[in-house]
């Protein structure tokens, strides 16, 4: 992994970093039979703007991913590692003993040449996909599956990864980077190891440019707009907002406020509640 940082001979480059992986396998193509198109909707519902501050952005494929890996006892080879523009992490291409190929989410210790398989007859080793009861305790996984048969969920991000903590009657108990503690069925299906590409985050953007490409369009402060258009709005110069906390344009409690239902259907899954900040 390498992180590249330009000489800060202009304003665009002064502050700009481009991180380049060493699993990424140089000038590989794209398979075109795993490709979709993607319908650039940029924040528009039937031509009025749903979501602020998108559009635009550079022209893009998608990558079928098999978050599922349900070719059970099938060994894959790995041909290439390469970049999705879609996501984070990095995607590797399988060709299957059968002849079948496809796309899977890559771990950080894959390398072109491995063979990595799923199912109950799988290795506990890295990139091989497992029904959780048959891993140890202790073992870092990813893309996990939250119900049976539906395929990763969570843990799909680049560099993130949960640990397997304990096994008990029929659900497990997994340990997510927030600190969260959480259930899930023994059934279910997760990868062994950490997802690609963990120095993602640090990668910085050094000019606006770089987000127009993907599809961010400038952001105005609530606070140098008219009190017409916005609760921050109004007053000479630098105001303060005024009001007890934050709100967006439409009087809604935003930056901080909690949004997830009291009643959650899904609360009794959660052991420990992540750690507030």
């Amino acid at each position: 992994m390498a992180i590249r940082i330009y000489k800060k001979n202009n304003a665009g480059r002064r502050f700009m970093t481009i991180v380049k992986p060493d699993q990424v396998t140089p000038k590989a193509k794209s398979e075109k039979s795993l490709l979709q198109p993607v319908r650039q909707l940029a924040g528009r519902s039937n031509g009025k703007i749903s979501v602020r501050h998108q559009g635009g952005g550079h022209k893009r494929a998608y990558r079928l991913i098999d978050f599922r890996q349900d070719k059970h006892g099938i060994p894959a080879k790995i041909a290439q590692i390469e970049r999705d523009p879609n996501r984070s992490a990095l995607i590797a291409l399988l060709n299957y003993a059968d002849g079948e190929k496809r796309y899977i989410l890559a771990t950080s210790g894959m390398k072109v040449g491995q063979s990595v398989m799923s199912g109950p007859e799988a290795l506990v080793a890295e990139g091989n996909r497992l029904r959780i009861n048959d891993i140890p305790a202790g073992t870092v996984i990813c893309n996990i599956e939250m119900k049976i048969g539906r395929g990763g969920q969570i843990v799909r991000s680049a560099g993130t990864s949960a640990t397997l903590m304990a096994l008990e009657g029929g659900m497990a108990q997994v340990k997510l980077v927030s600190g969260e503690v959480r259930l899930v069925s023994k059934e279910c299906y997760a990868t062994i190891g950490q997802v690609s590409n963990f120095e993602h985050s640090a990668e910085r953007i050094g000019k606006a440019g770089r987000n127009r490409w993907k599809g961010i369009r400038p952001a105005v402060r609530g606070t140098v707009m008219n009190p017409v258009d916005h609760p921050h709005g109004g007053g000479e110069g630098c105001q303060p907002i005024g009001l007890k906390g934050p709100k967006t344009p439409w009087g809604k409690p935003a930056l901080g406020k909690k949004t997830r239902k009291r009643k959650n259907a899904s609360n009794k899954y959660i052991v420990k509640r992540r750690a507030k900040k």
